[in-house]
């Protein structure tokens, strides 16, 4: 979508936000019919910054030239820029951040990580208690909690409204495990249950923030599969069948929005040390099956070590990735 014409933008600004600029489209357009060129020619070069094609065009396009375009829409001032990315340590400043699942295992630590990389993280979970444990270890102002049921559709506008109009990063971690059950003895329920919180719950809220991250042009969506999304042998049906389709959700707004500015992983994380809550009573049949599999795990991982996956993801440092999907998981999907 169009920015707002007060915009600044600059070199460091992609093709596509060039041509999506109410200023820098016109002019963007007009230098390359001047040259003889069109954006089908760039076409393929669209998610570049602007300042690229210095490089691309083998001298044919100057630096000279690029700083005219960027003069000529920012009504001849030159914008400030970064002269370096950002530092370890300091990648999220100024950025907002949802988290699901933010009160325990994997979301407490992708919490937790970037609120030290100086996020602004909105945390939603469905324990208020445990948010409000969270709040008082962290103890500080750039955590806002929103407690709320992801099956609930109202949830989603509490969350908007918690993070205000420009959201920078989406973390999916919230999400529960079904009973082991094979299909023959899975229960409508149990279906209903999982697909209900780790598909439906997933698909409203990010639907609702790639909004608001069209708008900007700009955004991160990082949503947590599993090993069960890559093989059939890890949970139940429910389960796995869930976890797949977080994996198709990756691949097709990987691919719609891979000229937005909007880009799409997963990751897949393995056995994880969480404790995440299993269901009281195990399906026969599946539970027995899936013990013989077991065997094949070779680690349990830690949370840290899965957030540490996903806040990658999330920075610029992953700009480049769209689409993945990164099995975090000790080798088990090698096996």
């Amino acid at each position: 979508m169009s920015e707002n014409q007060h915009t600044p933008i600059t070199a460091g600004h992609t093709i596509q936000q060039w041509l999506d600029h109410p200023k820098g489209g016109p002019i963007l357009r007009g230098f390359l019919e001047q040259a003889g060129s069109d954006i089908e020619q760039l076409r393929p070069a669209l998610g570049l910054p602007l300042g690229n094609l210095v490089e691309m065009s083998g001298g044919r396009m100057p630096q000279e030239a690029i700083d005219g375009m960027v003069l000529a829409a920012n009504d001849g001032v030159m914008p400030e820029t970064a002269t370096a990315p950002a530092a370890a340590g300091q990648r999220f400043t100024g950025r907002t951040v949802i988290v699901t699942g933010a009160a325990s295992g994997i979301g407490r630590a992708t919490t937790r990580q970037l609120l030290g990389e100086g996020a602004r993280v909105i945390g939603v979970d469905i324990s208020g208690q445990r948010l409000d444990e969270l709040a008082q270890a962290e103890d500080t102002e750039h955590l806002i909690t929103v407690a709320a049921d992801l099956t609930d559709p109202a949830a989603v506008q509490r969350i908007l409204d918690a993070a205000g109009d420009e959201i920078h990063g989406l973390a999916n971690v919230a999400g529960i495990n079904d009973d082991f059950s094979a299909i023959h003895e899975v229960s409508d329920e149990m279906w209903s249950r999982v697909f209900a919180v780790n598909v439906d719950g997933l698909v409203r809220l990010t639907r609702a923030v790639t909004g608001r991250m069209l708008d900007k042009s700009a955004g991160a969506i990082v949503h947590v599969a599993s090993e069960a999304g890559l093989r059939g042998s890890a949970s139940g049906v429910a389960y796995t069948a869930s976890k797949h389709a977080v994996l198709g959700i990756t691949k097709s707004m990987a691919f719609m929005y891979a000229t937005s500015g909007v880009r799409t992983n997963a990751v897949a994380p393995g056995g994880v040390a969480t404790g995440i809550p299993m269901a009281e009573t195990l399906g026969e049949f599946g539970n027995a099956r899936l013990t013989e599999a077991r065997g094949n795990i070779p680690s349990l991982s830690t949370a840290e070590q899965q957030a540490s996956a996903i806040v990658w993801l999330l920075s610029d440092e992953a700009s480049n990735i769209n689409g993945a999907i990164l099995a975090n998981d000790g080798g088990w999907s090698a096996v």
